[in-house]
């Protein structure tokens, strides 16, 4: 595999994240949650389409019955790729004024998992809370005392939830049922130095193995959660803050991964913040899951 991403796209999102690639279509489909923009970007012709949807989107999955479902602060919300036209199809109450969603994927069965963070952390800590939505759009708290809610992804055979709450500095296992949709057995997976940074986004690819994009690190941490170390790292040069990545291409062996450039203003060292990334892989990853919905 490549050791160093190369940069595919010299944007400047501010905060680039919920990395998406769309086997059907071809596409890679990414957020700037403060620019309140949803991205989709063509590798073939390197061009990038942008939508702007009126609020901070945290994340983006793809809607089996065609379009997006994106969540936004106030709710889950249908993007048209055609007109671009956003219409809510679930508002919902938090448990705080500065609450906002932030990751989420959906999971084999087609529902989709979000959770919550504050607009500042340091104000929040434990106010975000982990939520699954059913294809029929019931939501139901699944997890609470969340910081900051990010990555998520299901091993291959279905049974094991890897989670990330970005200020416990590790990646979270939980059993899963599949058919219920419900966790069990929280543990650590991986414990990792805040020396590389702070653990964001996540993918995990054919063999079990977990991708972590490292907020502050300039890295993807590749992680063997069954022994529970870290093998590798996958250089993001000129962007420390990498903050979402996934498996991606025709053969799902091309990791495409997303950066920040809030807080990078000025400094030398990272002169590609916010840029779109991209590296060649050994070990393809999985495809991503839809919105049965």
């Amino acid at each position: 595999m490549s050791t160093r991403a190369e940069a595919i796209l010299e944007c400047k999102a501010t905060l680039g994240e919920g990395a998406l690639w769309d086997g059907r279509s071809g596409h890679f489909y990414w957020v700037d949650i403060l620019e309140r923009k949803v991205h989709v970007f063509d590798p073939r012709s390197g061009e990038n389409k942008t939508h702007e949807v009126g609020e901070m989107v945290g994340t983006v999955v793809v809607r089996a019955s065609g379009g997006l479902l994106l969540a936004l602060v106030s709710g889950l919300a249908t993007l048209d790729l055609e007109s671009g036209s956003v219409e809510y199809v679930l508002k919902v109450e938090h448990e705080r004024e500065d609450l906002r969603f932030n990751d989420g994927k959906c999971d084999p069965a087609g529902r989709l998992w979000v959770g919550t963070m504050a607009l500042d952390p340091a104000d929040g800590p434990e106010a975000g809370s982990l939520f699954v939505i059913e294809p029929n759009f019931e939501i139901r708290k699944v997890l609470g005392g969340v910081t900051v809610s990010n990555g998520i992804v299901w091993s291959f055979d279905r049974k094991t939830m890897y989670y990330i709450d970005t200020l416990l500095e590790e990646v979270t296992a939980f059993d899963y049922d599949l058919d219920s949709g419900t966790i069990d057995n929280r543990r650590t997976a991986v414990k990792i130095d805040p020396e590389y940074g702070l653990p964001d986004g996540m993918a995990i690819d054919s063999r079990d193995h977990l991708w972590v994009a490292m907020w502050g690190g300039g890295r993807i941490l590749h992680l063997d959660p069954e022994k529970g170390e870290i093998v590798d790292h996958l250089i993001v040069e000129g962007a420390k803050n990498t903050t979402a990545c996934a498996f991606g291409g025709e053969n799902l062996d091309e990791l495409y991964i997303t950066t920040a450039a809030n807080g990078t203003d000025g400094d030398p060292d990272q002169p590609l913040a916010g840029a779109l990334f991209r590296a060649k892989m050994g070990t393809p990853g999985v495809p991503s899951f839809e919105f049965a919905g």
